[in-house]
């Protein structure tokens, strides 16, 4: 029998006083997808981090093709057969996709020939794997789908035998994560190994062969993915039975807390993104905004939290009416009840380099609690921190450390106790569980629900139409810039998809 492409035993591994990996036994076998499920902070991506030559295991062996290596280098990995496809992308933005690839591998001095056989060389990668994309295109203007595509193409250019990808649905709408697994099913079909890491069991029933799951920092179990169950995996994840769906509670809605009439928005351009927005959003009510992502929703999230002045129309706050046509900004939103949680926590949520502590205060810094003028009650800062953090089972439970140094999932906490805990009147929220655990989903859409039961008025943003229909009361449906449709939450999958696309049903 052929020997696994990659065998773990013993893998040990300690940042200071945390044990990030415990004695990790894995085996992946050759021309499998093998998913690696966990809750955010479980060891997962360190695990991969070490295979991948990042990081060096204190204890422990790897074998590829049933040989002991030493990674001492991304260097040592891909020489080995293995290519990682990261979270975050690893591009040059401003490079074409050829450039991109070639990166590292010019094949010498005289570039023009290296250029010539790296683009026969991609042409045929993408030809056998239907990674088909512009190889002149410029990698900053192409779309989060095929940037990923790119990275893939860059793996295989070098040679990989072995794929491992690192969350790679945290950024791509549900029909690019369906295009992902295409091209997945298409690797492992030309005898490729993939070993994919995720938090979404959706993903791991979707397209593996055999699923680890992990958990504390611990290899938990191992079984065929035929076998498994999602509640079994959650539950193995979490430590706890997890509900999988949201539980609501009927709740008579009451006055409209938040309205709109009208509401336009254009460019520097004079490009529209926004136009005739009206809808309504009562209290004890959430309403649930769908559509593809670039369709406007952005966009009127950034008006309505006072971050972009609207160009026409009128929005209502508990009856009253709000100018966004110039003066109005955040801060002031903030002041007369109304909360905003972005969607991109890295760049509008938190600043990633500052402590725990002074994210969970940002734009309530002013708050006379905190300090007066130049000078801020630290302690009163820290306090309020702390609370937050046994609130919301912040992880690590450290108000002093960064925000970079916490999972996407307890990043997202943050700023949701940040928010909520200023028991706003009305929360605007966009994709509240982008990147964020399966354990951490349930709790934010607990969190929801509860804000819902005390009679606030949330609009809800999100990709995930599952999450949409779950939390929902109500389902706008945008499309370029409108709002085409509003459904149930029992409408389908297909008549949401549809009004997403621009078609009704009468139109299909």
């Amino acid at each position: 029998m052929a020997a696994p492409a990659i065998e773990l035993v013993g893998i040990d591994k300690s940042f200071g006083a945390v044990h990030a990996n415990r004695n990790i036994a894995l085996t992946v076998e050759k021309g499998t997808i093998h998913g690696i499920v966990g809750e955010n902070g479980a060891g997962k991506s360190t695990l991969m981090s070490i295979l991948y030559g990042f990081y060096h295991p204190d204890a422990g062996e790897i074998r590829i093709d049933g040989r002991s290596v030493q990674m001492r280098s991304p260097q040592d990995a891909i020489a080995a057969g293995i290519g990682m496809v990261h979270q975050h992308f690893m591009l040059v933005e401003p490079f074409t996709v050829l450039e991109n690839v070639m990166l590292g591998s010019e094949g010498g001095a005289l570039l023009r020939q290296g250029i010539r056989n790296a683009r026969a060389t991609l042409e045929a990668i993408a030809r056998d794997f239907g990674l088909f994309v512009d190889p002149d295109a410029v990698v900053g203007s192409l779309p989060v789908g095929l940037q990923q595509r790119v990275e893939i193409l860059k793996a295989l250019y070098r040679g990989a035998e072995t794929l491992i990808l690192d969350e790679p649905t945290g950024v791509l709408t549900p029909a690019e994560a369906d295009q992902l697994f295409d091209v997945l099913r298409q690797l492992r079909a030309q005898g490729k190994t993939v070993v994919l890491i995720t938090h979404k069991l959706r993903e791991i029933m979707a397209v593996t062969n055999r699923v680890s799951v992990m958990r504390r920092g611990e290899m938990v179990a191992t079984m065929p993915t035929a076998e498994a169950a999602p509640e079994r995996l959650a539950e193995l994840m979490v430590g706890r039975r997890v509900l999988l769906r949201a539980e609501k509670e009927t709740v008579v809605p009451g006055r409209p807390l938040l309205g709109a009439r009208d509401l336009a928005l254009e460019d520097e351009r004079g490009v529209t993104l926004l136009s005739g927005i009206t809808f309504e959003v009562r209290a004890g009510e959430i309403v649930g905004i769908a559509g593809v992502a670039g369709n406007g929703q952005s966009e009127l999230m950034e008006v309505i939290a006072g971050m972009r002045p609207a160009t026409g129309g009128a929005l209502f706050l508990d009856g009253r009416e709000i100018d966004l046509t110039g003066g109005c900004d955040a801060a002031a939103m903030r002041r007369i009840g109304l909360a905003h949680v972005p969607e991109d926590r890295h760049r509008t949520g938190l600043v990633m380099p500052f402590e725990e502590c002074d994210n969970a205060i940002l734009g309530y810094h002013r708050d006379p609690r905190y300090g007066s003028g130049w000078l801020m009650d630290r302690r009163a800062v820290e306090a309020k921190a702390n609370q937050e953090i046994a609130q919301y089972d912040i992880r690590p439970p450290d108000c002093r450390l960064p925000a970079a140094n916490f999972s996407g999932g307890n990043q997202q906490k943050i700023v949701l106790g940040r928010e909520l805990e200023r028991d706003p009147a009305v929360l605007v929220v966009g994709q509240p569980t982008r990147g964020v655990d399966i354990g951490a989903i349930e709790f934010i859409h607990r969190r929801l629900l509860d804000m819902r039961a005390a009679g606030k008025a949330i609009l809800l943003v999100s990709v995930e139409l599952d999450e949409i229909r779950a939390l929902s009361d109500r389902i706008l449906v945008m499309c370029g810039g409108r709002i085409v449709g509003e459904r149930t939450p029992a409408a389908s999958e297909t008549e949401l998809g549809l009004l997403m696309a621009g078609a009704d049903r009468a139109a299909a």
